[in-house]
């Protein structure tokens, strides 16, 4: 099945699931069942069975799945054991703990290098990962291959920076700067929209409290 034909929701899911498995470390048990995992995480069995579905290895009736087995595809299937290089745009506080956060090498992510319009942090480094012009955003994607950019700029920053990332070759880009992107159809933007997640919480605790 291709990626592309697979619901938002269900790939944002298969993550969880495989931190799940991952989390249980020892005491996983040989095999698993969708029941289990949707009651550890508190999701419904068989929005569970349709989400798994989309992987190559199939549960058995009584037993469901090797467990092994099943990390192995979900990991293979979200290409987390095939390492894709990145470059940030923005090597702020932001863009800086980007670049030195040693969990993304769990996800078959490497971040190559920070772009930046600040002269003064041109030619500079981070974590040891070099901070670069934004005038050698174009080539350098185009030349290393690299299609996933990931965004922390200000928000009137943002559009042009996503326009440079296509030129470069970019195809999917994480956008952490508080505004909506456009970019042709082949290029897929993912929205981190740290302030709508934010009213999510607030919203709860005014609701739990009835501030």
């Amino acid at each position: 099945m291709a990626v592309s034909s697979i619901p938002r929701q269900t790939l944002m899911r298969l993550p969880v699931y495989l931190a799940y498995l991952r989390g249980l470390g020892a005491q996983a048990p040989v095999h698993i069942s969708s029941a289990s995992i949707a009651a550890a995480l508190n999701l419904g069995p068989v929005q569970v069975r349709k989400d798994l579905a989309c992987l190559p290895c199939t549960g058995r009736p009584k037993t469901g799945y090797v467990t092994a087995e099943l990390v192995h595809a979900l990991e293979h299937f979200l290409g987390y054991d095939d390492t894709a290089n990145a470059i940030v745009v923005g090597a702020g506080k932001l863009g800086r703990s980007l670049m030195s956060y040693s969990g993304f090498a769990r996800y078959g992510l490497n971040i190559l290098a920070a772009f930046d319009s600040d002269p003064a942090l041109a030619g500079t480094q981070y974590d040891g990962k070099p901070i670069l012009s934004m005038d050698r955003l174009v080539d350098l994607c185009g030349r290393l291959g690299v299609h996933l950019g990931i965004i922390t700029v200000p928000a009137e920053a943002a559009q042009p920076v996503c326009d440079l990332m296509v030129r470069g070759g970019i195809l999917a880009i994480w956008n952490f700067a508080p505004t909506r992107l456009t970019a042709p159809e082949d290029v897929l933007i993912h929205n981190e929209n740290m302030a709508s997640s934010l009213a999510v919480l607030s919203r709860h605790l005014a609701e739990r409290f009835k501030l």
